[in-house]
Parts: C-alpha cells; sequence; structure tokens
C-alpha cells in the first residue's frame, strides 16, 4: 500500500471514528453539534409554518432551511464515504432518515409545500442515545426488541383473541341496544366496544337500556384486566434474554448494538 492510500485509509477511519463513534471527544462533539443542528433546523420550520412569523421572517427562515439541508447533505454522503459498505448504511433506519431529512427541501423547489415534512429531522435525534454514552439504555433498548420478537406469535394470538371478543361484544351490543340509543350498525358498536375494552370511553354513544349498561359495565372490568396481558407476555421473554452491548458500529455495515466481547459483526460477519 502506497502513501497515498494509507494516507486515504487514515482519513476514512477518522471519519468514520468522529461521525459513527462516540467514544471520543471528537466523535462525541460532533454527535452533539449535529443534534443542536437538528433541533435548530426542526425549530425553523415550525416557526415558517406560522404565518405572522413566515411574512416577516421568511426570507431568513428560507435561508436558514437550505444552510441546514447543505450541511446535512455533505454529511450524509461523508457517512456513506466511511463505510465499507455504503449501500447497507443507505438502507439501514438511520440511513434512510439521514436520506429523508433533506430530500423535501430539494422537492419544494418542484412541489410547494413538502418542506414541512422537513420536522423528520427530528427523528436523527435518536442519535442522542450514543452522544450521552447511555450503553446501559441501548442494551436494554435492544433487549427489549429481542423480548418483542420472540413473543410476537403470543401476542399476535392474544390481539386476534381481543379482536374476537370485541366482535361479538359488539355486535351484542347493537342488538341489545339498537339504531334508536346510537349503536346505528355493527361496525359502530364494534367501535363502541373498542373505546369501552381500552378504558378510553370517549361517551359519543353510551347503552341506555339494563342490560346494556351490565353488558358495558363488564367489558370495562374485561378491559382492565386484559391490560396486564401482553406487558406479562414480553416481561417472560425479557427474563429469558440478556446480554451487554457497547456503541461500537461496523466499518463495513454501520450496525451498532455488538455485544463487548464481540469480535465480529453481527449483522454482516465483518471484523470490528
Amino acid at each position: 500500500m502506497n502513501a497515498e492510500s494509507e494516507q486515504r485509509a487514515h482519513w476514512r477511519n477518522f471519519l468514520h471514528a468522529v461521525i459513527f463513534e462516540a467514544e471520543t471527544p471528537a466523535g462525541k462533539w460532533f454527535d452533539i453539534l449535529l443534534i443542536a443542528s437538528i433541533i435548530a433546523s426542526v425549530f425553523a420550520v415550525m416557526l415558517d409554518s406560522v404565518s405572522s412569523i413566515s411574512s416577516r421572517y421568511g426570507s431568513f427562515l428560507n435561508g436558514v432551511e437550505w444552510f441546514f439541508t447543505l450541511l446535512f447533505t455533505v454529511e450524509y454522503f461523508l457517512r456513506l464515504s466511511c463505510v465499507d459498505r455504503p449501500r447497507l448504511y443507505a438502507t439501514s433506519f438511520f440511513g434512510i432518515v439521514d436520506l429523508l431529512a433533506i430530500i423535501p427541501t430539494y422537492l419544494s423547489l418542484l412541489i410547494p409545500g413538502t418542506k414541512y415534512l422537513l420536522v423528520i429531522r427530528i427523528l436523527r435525534i435518536l442519535r442522542i442515545f450514543r452522544v450521552l454514552k447511555l450503553v446501559q439504555y441501548m442494551g436494554e433498548a435492544v433487549l427489549l426488541l429481542k423480548a418483542l420478537k420472540a413473543s410476537g406469535r403470543k401476542i399476535f394470538v392474544f390481539l386476534f383473541t381481543v379482536l374476537t371478543v370485541i366482535i361479538i361484544l359488539g355486535s351484542l351490543m347493537y342488538l341489545i341496544e339498537g339504531s334508536e340509543n346510537g349503536f346505528t350498525s355493527i361496525p359502530r358498536s364494534i367501535y363502541w366496544a373498542i373505546v369501552t375494552l381500552t378504558t378510553v370511553g370517549y361517551g359519543d354513544i353510551s347503552p341506555q337500556t339494563s342490560v346494556g349498561q351490565l353488558l358495558a359495565a363488564f367489558i370495562m372490568i374485561l378491559g382492565y384486566s386484559i391490560i396486564a396481558v401482553p406487558t406479562g407476555i414480553v416481561t417472560v421473554e425479557l427474563s429469558h434474554v440478556s446480554g451487554r452491548h457497547t456503541t461500537r458500529s461496523c466499518r463495513s455495515c454501520s450496525a451498532e448494538g455488538h455485544d463487548s466481547d464481540a469480535t465480529f459483526c453481527k449483522y454482516c460477519g465483518a471484523e470490528l
């Protein structure tokens, strides 16, 4: 490897450490400034949507919007340039969000009004978990995702059962109350059953007969009893998963959340 290639590799490693990692002071400051820029850009977009402010400072806010868009565009391409497999980063969650954060401004040149979609930039603040090095929270987030994935079938069966019960109870309420009491159709009665079972209780329609009120009381009590079921399912799965994770980012696919003793990326297999 000649001197030019070594220098290029050195700069790629440096950029990767600054942009993707939070283990160094430079990387931490980069992410802090990035988050501050994200908040400022979202705040500018929100202000621009207020007509009284837009009429007075519209030109200034438009300039601010373009400044941040160009800044984030440069940052996006720097991210692509310092990973070994840019396509994997571009199709990852943060890669898609980073792209969506800059597209609306360019689209606004062709389609007026799309610039307000820039509020999606607020999603990028999720990087704050790396900035503050809250490793324990990142680890818990990974564990929670594993538990949710493991309990997916149980939760699906539970939700299907609840849906079946709601359809039955809504149909019963339609037969009991009828259209004269506001239950004009089975779908509307099912809507009422959902609102009641989830303890939301809008009150836009309510049973008037004694039998209907008795059924409503049963649904309310049932609602409180089933709320804890999904929590219990996930809690059981959480007890089955464990692990310790770091903020290290894979040089190849930019994935994070690796185990503290990991040598290779668990997503693409590249050496860490």
